[in-house]
This record gives structure tokens, C-alpha cells and sequence, in this order.
């Protein structure tokens, strides 16, 4: 559950010369918290704030509390200077919720002086944008669903803001020499890069307690090789043990760099889509800026998984999805298959590994670029997951036609805009939670059909 933040601001002036009013305000705020919990968030409450030191405390009180976003409430007209050093001075995003208590409609100043905050907000908006702080914004009434659907959204994308310049991405076996779509400068957007460090070897108690969860999690090839399964699993167990070490948010495997003289005795591929499949990030080939990403996505649209684009099916006019031995378990609609994969890119033995399908129905693909001279951009896809006509039982398996129906223009225009080859598919997505993401961040986004 996302934990924000809640600020309500007011005038001291009106504390002062009209205490009266100042309950009717407080009773308003207590209700927007209240419909914001209903939402699926967990809410931190600030006290109505007029001054800076009580905005600053607020402040204070949300990042200690673990918020990934501010959300704020004008109950009356509030001067913008009050609030802004401290809103500035934080990392939380700000969701700036523009509502009233009713509709005013007749001059009776008991109405007008509880329903006069979108002055309050157009005065705080500007300084957020003088002040170089990007925020998000719904407007409108709060009777209306729409209005806490759309503030729900956004605060998402707040969240997923907040996530990506937060994480703590693992990287193992360095990066794939040569590749460089997804090379960034280290520290991009603040991300903590921690490399790979070994584990000591489980015990016969956790090996024992893993397999059988396996035996009832895939179906077994019965031509796999226990010794086969039993040594991936060691290796596994190992990856397991630094993930939860480190309390890493995302990962990246490189399959070059597991070899033995690195203290690898196979590739742990199948602990990779067992992380994925429990909503760590990841992405293949020392792509730790993918496997931050979709971290971010997976928080908010579970059902995500990495994957590339691999092959064109030009005469069925749709698209092959898939990685070497990584996907997110989770979504295969059959029970995944556990087999032998007969590896020989390093000298490491074979590995078992667990592979499973794309389900049919509509999904985001989602693909974070690099720009020249440190711009971004986010690019979305909708499309369609067709259903292999048989199951996949030596590859991870995925086929989807764009929005467009032409693989031949949705190829060429992802190209053209820099997509780069590692990406992520989310089923359920909402584009308009990826476009709020785009806009806190400062990176260009781009639909793609």
C-alpha cells in the first residue's frame, strides 16, 4: 500500500479575525483524508498548516513516515510563501488536489469563505513551477467520482516518481560488452547501483523446502536431470539470499559474466522470474535503468513483466516477445513447464529453467529511452497478446499486434524514436498514470500505435 502524505493549508488571517469558519475547514480535511484512505492509500496526516514552520513540520513529519508523495488541500486562500521553501526543499512529488467543499452559486459569504481555495492554488501552482518543482493536478468537484479516480492516478504516478529515484538496483555479473542502448551515467536519477557479493551455500533444510514448492509450481520435463535442477537451485538460493540482504528493489543478470572462476556454477535464471513474478524488478544483461523501471511499473500494474521484442512474424503481421529464461511466472495462464536448457555461452553447466506464456488480452509495452544530452523518454505501447496456439515448453513465449494492426509502421516508429530493445510488458496499465510518471520526471512521452 502507498503511503502519502496529506496537507491541508489555510490563513492564519482567518484563524485570527474568523475562528469560526476554521472548524467547518478542519471537518473538510478530515473528510478528503478520509476519502483518500478509501482510495487504497495509506494517509499521513498533517494538521491544517498556516505558516512556514508548521508546513516545514509537516514536511518533516512525511518523509520520516515513509510517504512516496504529497498530496495537498487548499481549504481557503493560503499564501503561497508560507508553504513553498518547504515544499521545494523536499523530494516527495506533489499532487495538488483543486477542489471545494460546494458549489457556490449564490453571494452568502458563510459559502464564500469555505469555498475560495482555487485562488489559493493558482497562487502556490505558480510558485511550484518559479520554484523548478513539477506537480501534478485534478480539478473539480469532489462529489464527482471521477475527481478521486483521476487524484488516485496521479498520486500513482507520484509514487512510481518517488520509487525510481529511490531504488536500490543489484547488478550481477557486469554488463554485456558492446550493448549500449540502456547505458546511462551512474547515479542517474539517484539510483543506488550495489554489485553482486557471494552467498554462502544453503542448507539441505531450505534446499529441501524450495523443491517441493517447485514440484507443485511447474510440471516437471522428466527427462530434467535432478543434478540438473538441484545445482540451479544452490545457485538460486544464493541470488535469493543477496536480494533480501541488500533489500534490493530491482536487479540485473548478465548472463556473460556467470561463469565459474566468478563462483557461478550455472545461470539462476529461474530465481530471476521468480523475483519478477513476486514484484522485484529486473531486466537482463546489466541493465540495472530497465530493471529500476519496471520495479516502478510492477508496484502500480502487478501483472508486468521485462521481456524484448525478438522476432516479426511479417506474414501473420504480429510480434514475438520473449528473453532467455526470465519472465514473470505469474501471468502464465498454464502451469509453467521446468526443463533442461542446453546453455553454452559460458562454462558454466546447464541450468534448469521454468518457462511459461504471455496470456492473451490488451497490455502497455513500456520502454524508458535515453535522449542525447541527458533527456528521456518515456515510450508506450498499446497492444494485443494473442495466445500461442500451443504452449511454449522451451521458451518463454509471447506474440502481440500493436494498436495499429501494422507491424511494419509500429517497428519503424519505434526506432525512429530511440526504443530501446530491453522493455517491459503491464497488463491493466493506464497510460495516464505512465503520462503523469513522464511529467514529474521532466522526460518526453510518447504513444506509439
Amino acid at each position: 500500500m502507498q503511503t502519502i502524505g496529506f496537507l491541508p493549508l489555510y490563513l492564519q488571517l482567518y484563524k485570527n479575525c474568523a475562528p469560526q469558519y476554521t472548524p467547518v475547514a478542519t471537518a473538510f480535511a478530515k473528510a478528503m483524508a478520509e476519502k483518500l484512505t478509501q482510495c487504497g492509500f495509506n494517509v499521513v496526516e498533517a494538521p491544517v498548516c498556516c505558516l512556514k514552520e508548521e508546513f516545514a513540520a509537516a514536511v518533516k513529519r512525511f518523509e520520516a513516515a515513509g510517504c512516496s508523495a504529497i498530496a495537498t488541500l487548499h481549504l481557503a486562500y493560503s499564501p503561497s510563501l508560507e508553504a513553498i521553501d518547504a515544499i521545494a526543499a523536499t523530494d516527495l512529488p506533489v499532487v495538488v488536489l483543486d477542489t471545494t467543499p460546494d458549489s457556490f452559486e449564490a453571494v452568502d459569504e458563510s459559502v464564500l469563505m469555505g469555498n475560495h481555495g482555487i485562488h489559493g492554488v493558482q497562487d502556490f501552482c505558480n510558485l511550484l513551477l518559479r520554484r523548478h518543482k513539477r506537480f501534478l493536478l485534478t480539478a473539480g468537484p469532489w462529489q464527482d467520482p471521477t475527481f478521486f479516480a483521476e487524484a488516485t492516478r496521479l498520486l500513482k504516478a507520484a509514487g512510481m516518481a518517488w520509487k525510481i529515484t529511490h531504488s536500490r538496483v543489484g547488478a550481477v555479473g557486469g554488463e554485456f560488452k558492446g550493448m549500449g542502448d540502456f547505458q546511462v551515467p551512474k547515479g542517474t536519477f539517484g539510483m543506488e547501483i550495489v554489485s553482486y557479493t557471494p552467498q554462502p551455500e544453503p542448507t539441505a533444510e531450505q534446499m529441501k523446502a524450495e523443491e517441493e514448492l517447485d514440484r507443485e509450481r511447474f510440471i516437471w520435463d522428466e527427462a530434467l536431470p535432478v543434478e540438473i535442477y538441484r545445482n540451479t537451485l544452490r545457485e538460486c538460493l544464493k541470488l535469493r539470499s543477496w536480494l533480501e540482504q541488500e533489500k534490493l528493489d530491482a536487479f540485473t543478470v548478465c548472463f556473460c559474466g556467470i561463469e565459474r572462476k566468478a563462483g557461478w556454477e550455472t545461470l539462476p535464471f529461474l530465481e530471476c522470474s521468480k523475483a519478477i513474478s513476486n514484484g522485484i524488478g529486473y531486466a537482463g544483461e546489466g541493465d540495472t535503468f530497465t530493471a529500476a523501471m519496471t520495479r516502478c511499473l510492477a508496484e502500480v500494474f502487478p501483472k508486468t513483466s521485462f521481456t524484448e521484442m525478438f522476432c516479426p512474424d511479417w506474414k501473420g503481421n504480429r510480434l514475438f516477445t520473449s528473453h532467455m529464461g526470465e519472465m514473470n511466472l505469474a501471468l502464465s495462464p498454464s502451469k509453467p513447464f521446468l526443463s533442461e536448457y542446453r546453455y553454452g555461452l559460458s562454462d558454466v553447466s546447464h541450468p534448469a529453467v521454468a518457462y511459461g506464456n504471455f496470456p492473451a488480452g490488451s497490455a502497455i509495452l513500456t520502454d524508458l529511452a535515453p535522449g542525447p544530452d541527458g533527456t528521456f523518454t518515456l515510450i508506450t505501447a498499446p497492444v494485443h497478446y494473442q495466445m500461442p496456439v500451443t504452449a511454449c515448453t522451451k521458451r518463454n513465449c509471447g506474440w502481440f499486434v500493436p494498436a495499429s494492426g501494422c507491424i511494419r509502421q509500429f517497428l519503424a516508429d519505434y526506432s525512429r524514436a530511440g526504443g530501446t530493445h530491453h522493455l517491459a510488458a503491464s497488463y491493466e496499465a493506464d497510460s495516464a498514470i505512465l503520462r503523469g510518471w513522464a511529467h514529474l520526471m521532466g522526460w518526453n512521452f510518447l504513444e506509439i500505435k
